[in-house]
């Protein structure tokens, strides 16, 4: 007799999970509380789709900073290099960025999708839209879809809710509390690859929001992101503030505020801005010695302006604020590594499995993100169809 399988949530985790173990012979029912599956990858598709990253493997594995050996096998068993075949294999076929990161050629999510729920259709994976996870039981779950309640029997049961950003597309984090009564190990959501608060002057807010820092350097402690930060009417964000968010984000909620440093030149040394600077004639005001001599941009002046700095390598930015899990790229926090199986088998529910963003982890995007949530669904969804 052909077992089955109930997935909760129609997101990348899920979609993949249900090709595997639908391929391996089971049956698989898809549950999902929003009209459409998969809405959060569509939006990530309106960015280009960043699938993976293309850096050596050891230097990936580190991404994941402090759960890196958790992710450390299931990275292994589906790589970046797994994950750009089955996407090529798809139709959608793959290409390497200049910064590493991996994408479509079609640079949109739809394509793909569309492509993969075919593929899933063909499998017999079937998918019921606008259900919504209520408690989980033994041998099934229960499910709920307008006012009508119902129990769902399974053999197996997985969960690929995601966490609690942008929960306006679908993971809005309502699963803690079911899986908190059951006596699982939750470490708190916290938000990630998020953006924070600066208290700019009105004039500066007005004129420059919106406006990028190119080619700057950012850093918060030992650790310096080069690349690009957006100036935003309430302070800052962009990929190389999230390559950082981790730190920052636990520094203000320990101390109430973070000191990030802005490198504007980091292409230069600090004799050579001095040297620069020096040959700028006495009558012309810092605003044209700065553009004139080191090319900053009007953005990058007014900011030395706004900060009073005296140094354009080592401008102080105070922040005092996260913003939050409906404007979060991410969540840090989830269900702990302790109450699973290395196969992400919760140990207090036998038979229940839970991947993705749900788990305790984080890790800046480029990549990271999609792929960790491909890479537990797939070493999940392998230790179901093994005999």
């Amino acid at each position: 007799m052909m077992k089955n399988v109930a997935i909760i949530g129609a997101g990348p985790s899920g979609l993949i999970a249900a090709e595997v173990l639908s391929l391996a012979g089971w049956q698989v029912d898809i549950f999902d509380q929003m009209p459409s599956p998969a809405r959060k990858f569509l939006m990530a598709g309106r960015g280009g789709l960043n699938l993976t990253h293309s850096e050596p493997f050891e230097r990936f594995v580190t991404r994941y900073g402090r759960q890196a050996s958790h992710l450390r096998a299931a990275l292994d068993a589906f790589a970046p290099k797994h994950l750009r075949a089955w996407a090529d294999e798809l139709g959608a076929e793959t290409f390497v960025g200049t910064s590493g990161r991996v994408f479509p050629k079609a640079m949109k999510a739809s394509p793909l999708l569309r492509a993969w729920l075919k593929r899933l259709a063909s499998q017999g994976v079937r998918f019921h839209m606008g259900h919504r996870l209520v408690e989980i039981i033994e041998g099934g779950v229960i499910l709920q879809t307008g006012t009508e309640r119902f129990n769902f029997s399974c053999d197996r049961t997985f969960l690929a809710m995601g966490g609690a950003s942008w929960p306006r597309l679908g993971s809005d984090g309502r699963w803690l509390e079911t899986l908190a009564n059951h006596g699982v190990e939750i470490v708190p959501l916290k938000a990630a690859n998020v953006g924070f608060g600066i208290k700019w002057s009105e004039l500066f807010a007005e004129k420059f929001a919106g406006t990028p820092l190119k080619n700057i350097a950012i850093s918060h402690g030992a650790k310096e992101v080069k690349g690009e930060v957006m100036l935003t009417r309430h302070g800052i964000e962009g990929g190389s503030v999230y390559a950082l968010s981790a730190s920052l984000r636990d520094a203000i909620i320990k101390e109430g505020v973070a000191l990030a440093v802005l490198d504007l030149r980091p292409d230069l040394s600090p004799g050579q801005v001095a040297s620069k600077l020096g040959r700028a004639s006495p009558k012309d005001s810092l605003s044209n010695r700065l553009r004139k001599t080191l090319n900053l941009s009007p953005a990058a002046i007014a900011l030395v302006h706004e900060t009073q700095a005296t140094d354009i390598k080592a401008i102080a930015l105070r922040l005092t604020e996260v913003q939050g899990l409906d404007r979060a790229i991410s969540t840090a926090g989830g269900i702990a590594f302790s109450g699973l199986t290395r196969n992400f088998e919760l140990k207090g529910l036998p038979g229940v499995y839970a991947v993705g963003e749900m788990l305790d982890w984080e890790a800046p995007t480029g990549g990271y993100l999609l792929q960790a949530c491909f890479s537990t669904a797939v070493m999940a969804a392998r230790s179901l169809s093994k005999p």
